[in-house]
């Protein structure tokens, strides 16, 4: 949640800070701001409500001057969408500045503190309490870096800080507790950010700073340290994979549609993650009982997993979702916990590996960010390559992480000899074939879907109903239409429908039915059961399914939308493409924010 920025230059950075704020919008849209330092050495900041190009013309972003400043983009938690309550916020005697992702757990205790010491504080923000608590200190100390490092200590929760001050005119103090944050290192310039996105235009060099770790940031260099002692970290910097262009729309009206389309190459790319990689995951699946967890989009890639590991495994893994992780998993050294996040920075992910480590469980992680929290925690990793994920609804990161997961699955099936090499072998073969039938559907289908969507986007309750492998496919694909078209929308077994759910159907809710392909025989004919009970009490369906069915006089639904042919094993996968499009055409037909919808962000790093 929320986006931190900061540069520090040799010429003015407010044009450049302002671009990389945009670039992480996608974090957090509520509000933004800015602060700079100018040449008489005080403090200027612009901030208000809103987008950043209308705050930034508003505010006047592109008039400002100051070779060095920090910015931020908002997603409320403490305090409504406010002026006061934007980001950066200001000590009481103006000499210091701060920016703040987090959540800061004693922010009320602080804040009684200081209020009491005389401290007038004009937000509600729990982030306010931190520069006060940094002016009070620096008071104490005479000094800025043992008074940031004091306050520190004093602070309960997460958090992700950059300050500036009028003391060290050339400085950036930043640090991090369970909130990403990193350092772009730029041949005159550095940054300081909570995403690369923030100036991978200017840089592709970063320092990734760990929990517990504070850092000071000049034009000329930088300097990473422990906060518990003070001592010198030496930490690498890395070269980025993933440059500017990847991150642009490149014609799209919206990155969502875009990121939609890349999906064939991102296929791709996850079929060409070295097999050594897959192989040592299923490995782990074979010693140690297995859990798969994730939250939100992450969760339905788990329970996807656990089908395919219960298919073609012979396995059942324990699909958990991570918020409720350590409340139900009852994990110690005999267990192995893989964990799926896109952005590798989920606060309740994190949790529960950090749980998981606590009772000496192996840990492994399916992440698309190189150096993120996640991936530097954890004991086994793939990276799986999928390229910047700008729209906040995840489609390709969670459509590649689901297809890693089939390919661990197959190769723990062919080492405990559930499936023989060869049926392993041939469908590695049918998932190389997807990225043709999803460019397929993309380039024909997509008119199709849209004219669907349009006719319908004035229901306001789906039921996306799937048997076996299609449920978890169902849900995943109600939760897209809920996020992007805030359409009530709910994923179920269709086999569920008739216990208690089949009360709702009537002309103000539509369903859609996950359809195998025909040789899933029992499957299909379950499936077309339920949509069969639909029809009969005159309920709308809109069925996902596969050309070549079978003739038959009537098939139970209202309207098809009918996919090339595709085997089994990979059809799961190939109708939640299609079922994308129906959630982001739905969305478009209602208007609404497609790429930042309301009240969501990118990634989240709150409890």
């Amino acid at each position: 949640m929320c986006g931190i920025a900061g540069m520090v230059a040799l010429d003015d950075v407010a044009g450049r800070l302002a671009d990389s704020i945009r670039n992480l919008e996608y974090r957090g849209y509520d509000s933004c701001g800015m602060a700079l330092l100018n040449g008489s050495r005080s403090l200027i900041v612009r901030k208000n409500i809103g987008p950043v190009a209308e705050v930034s013309e508003k505010e006047g972003f592109a008039g400002l001057r100051g070779h060095i400043g920090i910015a931020h983009t908002r997603w409320a938690t403490h305090g409504g969408v406010t002026q006061a309550n934007a980001h950066p916020h200001l000590s009481c005697d103006a000499r210091f500045t701060i920016t703040h992702n987090g959540i800061i757990s004693n922010h009320d205790t602080l804040r009684a503190r200081l209020a009491k010491a005389g401290h007038t504080f004009t937000s509600e923000t729990d982030t306010e309490v931190i520069v006060h608590l940094i002016e009070e200190r620096y008071k104490q100390f005479r000094g800025v870096e043992r008074a940031f490092v004091a306050a520190l200590h004093e602070l309960e929760g997460t958090y992700a800080v950059a300050l500036l001050t009028t003391y060290e005119p050339d400085r950036i103090y930043c640090a991090r507790s369970e909130s990403p944050l990193l350092i772009g290192v730029g041949d005159s310039a550095n940054f300081v950010a909570s995403d690369f996105s923030a100036f991978i235009s200017h840089t592709k060099r970063a320092v990734f700073m760990d929990d517990g770790e504070y850092a000071v940031v000049s034009h000329d260099g930088y300097a990473v340290k422990r906060v518990a002692t003070g001592e010198l970290v030496s930490r690498p910097v890395q070269e980025l994979k993933w440059d500017t262009e990847m991150a642009q729309k490149g014609g799209f009206p919206h990155y969502m549609l875009k990121e939609i389309f890349e999906q064939p190459q991102v296929v791709r790319n996850a079929l060409e993650i070295d097999a050594k990689l897959i192989e040592r995951f299923a490995a782990l699946a074979l010693e140690k009982r297995l859990f798969l967890t994730g939250v939100g989009t992450t969760y339905y890639v788990a329970q996807f997993g656990q089908y395919y590991f219960s298919e073609y495994a012979g396995i059942t893994p324990v699909a958990a979702s991570s918020d409720e992780f350590r409340f139900l998993a009852q994990v110690d050294e005999g267990c192995a916990v893989v964990a799926l996040s896109q952005s590798g920075e989920t606060y309740d992910t994190l949790a529960a590996l950090r749980y998981a480590k606590s009772r000496k469980a192996v840990t492994g992680a399916i992440v698309n960010v190189m150096g993120s929290t996640m991936a530097r925690t954890v004991d086994h990793l793939i990276l799986q390559g999928s390229g910047p994920e700008i729209c906040v609804i995840s489609t390709k990161a969670a459509l590649a992480q689901m297809l890693l997961l089939a390919r661990i699955a197959l190769a723990a099936g062919a080492r405990r000899g559930h499936i023989t090499k060869a049926k392993a072998a041939a469908y590695e073969k049918q998932m190389r074939e997807m990225p043709a039938i999803i460019e397929t559907i993309l380039n024909e289908k997509a008119g199709f879907i849209n004219t669907i969507a349009r006719q319908q986007c004035h229901i306001n309750h789906w039921l996306f109903l799937g048997r076996g492998k299609y449920y978890p496919a169902a849900r995943e694909s109600a939760l897209k239409m809920k996020e992007v078209s805030y359409v009530h929308a709910e994923g179920m077994p269709s086999g569920f429908l008739k216990h208690g759910t089949i009360a709702l159907i009537d002309e103000k809710l539509n369903s859609v039915i996950f359809t195998p392909p025909e040789e899933e025989k029992e499957l299909y004919d379950m499936t077309l059961s339920s949509a069969e009970e639909i029809r009969a009490r005159d309920g709308y369906t809109l069925g996902i399914r596969f050309d070549g069915a079978r003739k038959k006089a009537h098939l139970p639904f209202t309207d098809s939308i009918v996919l090339p042919r595709t085997p089994p094993f990979t059809a799961p996968f190939i109708e939640i493409v299609a079922a994308q499009l129906l959630s982001y055409y739905t969305a478009t037909a209602l208007n609404r924010n497609i790429d930042r919808p309301r009240a969501l962000a990118k990634s989240v790093t709150v409890a």
